[in-house]
């Protein structure tokens, strides 16, 4: 309902109370004016009555007051009189004029009893008549004295006298003095509502303007004109909402195009450009508490597993696949594949995994989409929903090179849905790679400070950052550890003959035969020049002395290339276990090396394994 539409009622509803009300008001007042006029002009000719009554007795000539009383008719209004008498005069003086003075109604035989006046309306098919009974009360009061005649006590009713009178004339008057102001009030109501509805015009109108310019605004169309219909508060509020509006457009436009920029999402025209806004703003804020979240991880995985969620959590995207290149080695390896962490390999060709140019994202660095272009990669294989499923592939940059790629598999009739979604994958997307790059950079830092970066075996500093993990797995499995220490002989010797690059030829190819014999749950570390350190994980005893005099043997056969020099060296080992020689694993690593300044003692290339007597003589060596 419009609010000129409200104010018309209202108006008309306060117009019909109040010509009611003055209607009632009148009505009332003209009855009230009416009963009392007519009750005055009674008691008037009901004196004027008594007056002749009292004289007429005075005078002898009381058989004259029927004339005088048909002669009171002739007074305007007055319709009938008539006298009656009391009983105690009635018994003094008899009923008079053939008894009729003494036949009386309810009304008149109340009055005569209780002396007091009574009045009453009567309607009837004739008219409107106003009939009153006066009695006539005995007093000593006065002249003539009424006691003087009346044999009767103070106060008591002598009789009454009768009178009706028609009211029609007033009642006339009445209605047409109520038509009257009902008729002016109207008139001046009809004015009034005539002018307030020329005022409010411009106030209905402006409000209209308003409501269809923020409708227009909520359905993101911000291009709407209020009409400026007056020049003051009102014109104010059309100019300033005017204003409002422009700026609202233009503010809410540029942002949306730098939203749009760096979500590389294009809105249409019949976009809703307030929703389309905060869509993406709520998006891009999102993407930042992600990037805030993936900085204070501390691991790859994590960050892996916080995308991993993404995807399933905020994109509602159940088939996805998410690999990470291992650059070094030319492969693939999964990551997450349908929310499952180190899931198999499903929607791809495994051969990915073990030569990463086959994947077309991880060898051109480019988005793959295989919605627009359905087979571009060879490489996607869904087995049986090939058919039933397409898919686009993000690639992760990471210092100008592919990291990782996200795979996004979806059904034919969720593909409108998929491509909605990839412009905010990309951001999120986007917020990953550098952080992923640091992580990555970090780790590099951090095994080049663990590793040897001449041999390529572990240093160390490796050594004394996992030693803890090391024997709490070792106490934990009830699992043996066999240390040994190796030092080449005459090492010394190579250096100041044939110089440093054919000392590191020779270290070089001693790191290779050790880690070829073996295995790779065993470590081997570069302790320090030409001393290694190999342990030998559940592997103890006569096993492990094995392994020990295999290593001697394999070493002894080493050839070492330098020009056209080929170089042969030995190696002298030390043998020690944990922990059946020693209670901690440092002192196990002592007595390895105790054992090897005792092979180094005998005579060299050979492996002495650590006996107790040797540690009695500890401070020979």
């Amino acid at each position: 309902m419009s609010l000129s539409t409200k104010i018309s009622i209202v108006f008309g509803a306060i117009a019909v109370c109040l010509v009611s009300m003055l209607v009632v008001i009148n009505l009332y007042a003209f009855r009230s004016f009416s009963i009392n006029a007519s009750t005055e002009h009674i008691r008037t000719a009901a004196e004027i009555v008594r007056v002749h009554l009292t004289e007429a007795m005075i005078n002898g000539v009381i058989d004259k007051r029927e004339s005088f009383l048909t002669r009171l008719m002739e007074v305007q209004g007055l319709s009938s009189a008539r006298v009656i008498r009391g009983p105690q005069v009635v018994k003094q003086f008899g009923p008079g004029l053939g008894g009729r003075e003494t036949a009386f109604d309810t009304i008149e035989e109340s009055v005569l009893q209780n002396g007091q006046p009574q009045y009453e309306v009567i309607e009837s098919d004739e008219g409107t008549t106003f009939r009153g009974t006066i009695p006539f009360v005995a007093t000593a009061r006065g002249t003539p004295n009424c006691l003087q005649c009346h044999e009767v006590p103070e106060g008591a009713v002598l009789g009454a006298v009768t009178m009706s009178m028609s009211v029609d004339n007033l009642k006339f008057q009445a209605v047409i003095t109520v038509f009257a102001i009902v008729g002016i009030v109207m008139v001046f109501s009809s004015l009034a509502f005539f002018v307030i509805r020329r005022m409010i015009r411009p106030v209905t109108a402006t409000a209209q303007n308003v409501e269809e310019a923020v409708q227009r605004a909520l359905r993101g169309d911000f291009k709407a004109v209020v009409r400026k219909t007056t020049n003051d508060e009102l014109g104010q509020i059309a100019t300033d909402m005017n204003r409002l509006l422009v700026f609202l457009d233009a503010g809410l436009t540029r942002i949306g195009k730098n939203v749009a920029h760096l979500t590389n999402r294009t809105t249409s025209s019949d976009d809703n450009l307030l929703e389309a806004t905060i869509d993406m703003v709520d998006g891009l804020t999102r993407a930042a508490h992600f990037k805030q979240a993936i900085e204070e991880d501390e691991t790859k995985s994590e960050i892996h597993h916080r995308l991993a969620e993404v995807m399933r959590e905020e994109f509602q995207l159940q088939e996805y696949s998410l690999y990470e290149i291992i650059q070094n080695k030319n492969q693939m390896v999964p990551v997450y594949v349908d929310g499952e962490a180190e899931g198999a390999c499903r929607w791809c060709d495994p051969q990915i995994m073990v030569r990463s140019e086959a994947c077309r994202a991880r060898r051109t660095g480019h988005t793959v989409d295989g919605i627009s272009n359905p087979g571009i990669c060879y490489a996607f294989k869904a087995g049986d929903h090939n058919n039933e499923r397409v898919h686009v592939c993000l690639p992760i940059m990471q210092s100008g090179a592919v990291g990782n790629v996200l795979q996004l598999v979806a059904r034919p009739e969720d593909e409108e849905d998929l491509r909605s979604k990839i412009p905010l994958i990309n951001v999120y997307l986007r917020e990953t790679a550098p952080v992923l790059e640091t992580k990555r950079l970090m780790d590099s830092l951090r095994e080049s400070s663990l590793r040897d970066p001449m041999t390529g075996l572990n240093n160390r500093r490796f050594l004394e950052e996992y030693v803890e993990t090391l024997v709490a797995n070792s106490q934990r499995n009830q699992m043996g550890l066999t240390v040994m220490m190796l030092d080449l002989d005459h090492f010394k010797m190579v250096n100041d003959t044939y110089g440093h690059d054919a000392g590191d030829a020779v270290l070089k190819s001693l790191a290779k035969v050790l880690r070829q014999a073996v295995r790779a749950s065993d470590m081997v570390i570069r302790y320090g020049g030409e001393e290694f350190m190999i342990i030998l994980v559940n592997t103890v005893g006569d096993p492990a002395d094995q392994v020990a005099e295999k290593i001697r043997a394999s070493v002894e056969a080493m050839e070492t290339h330098v020009g056209a020099t080929t170089l042969r060296k030995t190696i002298s080992i030390g043998v020690a276990d944990f922990p059946s020689d020693s209670d901690t694993f440092w002192q196990a690593v002592k007595f390895a090396d105790v054992a090897l300044y005792q092979a180094k003692e005998s005579g060299r290339n050979r492996v002495v394994r650590f006996v107790s007597d040797m540690w009695q003589n500890k401070k020979e060596y």
